[in-house]
């Protein structure tokens, strides 16, 4: 039988000489394995659909089982060159790619992740604040993965009191009479625990000009970073690749010194 998906590639993993097993996280069905038989090949219809990042239409071949269905042809929409050729781009969506793949269950439905993906990645090869967008992106899925920091109040108490600082074992914020409870809480700005309630539901569609100051850039990444660690068994490559070229961006060159 044959299906028609809407899909964009999160992995695509060579397998044998000639092929490749692609995942897609498709908007109908979620994430799906397919098996692209010598997409490998420079000549194949297959390579250019298969590639990382790719945003398409893929007819497959499914069997009655729960098989892997085979790859037969696609027809891309959208290739984000522009995206592919900056190095922070890729690495930024690299990291998104990996992050819903390790979130998200095969053939589990989800029309919202598959737009935030896809608007995620027309902003990232439109040349948009890619930090921002991670930031937003990973906002978005510890609320997939049933984590959702409480950003209204106190976590504690339910008192709304600041200055409030955000810890990660009490789930949120934490107002100046409950922060003995978390010696380890996160101090944080006012702009700082806004964002990150503001992109806990912010439309990505309606994304406009965000200036972001360097300190605040810095809390949002520790926060969500910390509540990821602590609360999500995650070791991502892309991450570790992504955490390097940051502190290479961040060196001074020798026209700043």
């Amino acid at each position: 039988m044959l299906v028609k998906w809407e899909g964009i590639v999160i992995r695509s993993v060579d397998y044998g000489e000639s092929s490749k097993v692609v995942t897609l996280f498709t908007r109908e069905n979620g994430k799906l394995g397919l098996m692209a038989r010598g997409a490998k090949k420079t000549k194949s219809r297959l390579a250019a659909v298969s590639q990382l990042f790719s945003h398409g239409y893929y007819l497959c071949k499914a069997g009655p089982g729960t098989g892997m269905p085979d790859l037969s042809q696609g027809d891309i929409m959208e290739s984000f060159r522009d995206l592919r050729q900056s190095l922070s781009a890729t690495a930024y969506a690299a990291y998104i790619a990996e992050l819903l793949d390790r979130l998200t269950h095969e053939r589990e439905p989800n029309p919202y992740l598959f737009q935030l993906l896809l608007h995620t990645f027309r902003y990232l090869d439109e040349g948009r604040d890619a930090e921002i967008l991670c930031r937003i992106f990973e906002t978005k899925m510890l609320i997939v993965a049933g984590i959702s920091p409480q950003l209204s109040a106190c976590a504690n108490c339910g008192a709304q009191r600041e200055p409030y600082a955000i810890s990660v074992s009490q789930g949120g914020l934490l107002c100046p009479v409950c922060l003995p409870a978390d010696p380890y809480a996160i101090a944080v700005t006012p702009s700082t625990w806004k964002l990150l309630r503001l992109f806990q539901v912010f439309d990505l569609e309606r994304l406009g000009d965000i200036e972001v100051k360097p300190a605040t850039r810095n809390q949002l990444k520790h926060v969500l970073r910390s509540f990821m660690d602590e609360h999500l068994d995650l070791r991502l490559k892309s991450r570790s690749f992504l955490e390097q070229l940051e502190r290479m961006e961040r060196l001074p060159t020798k026209d700043s010194e």
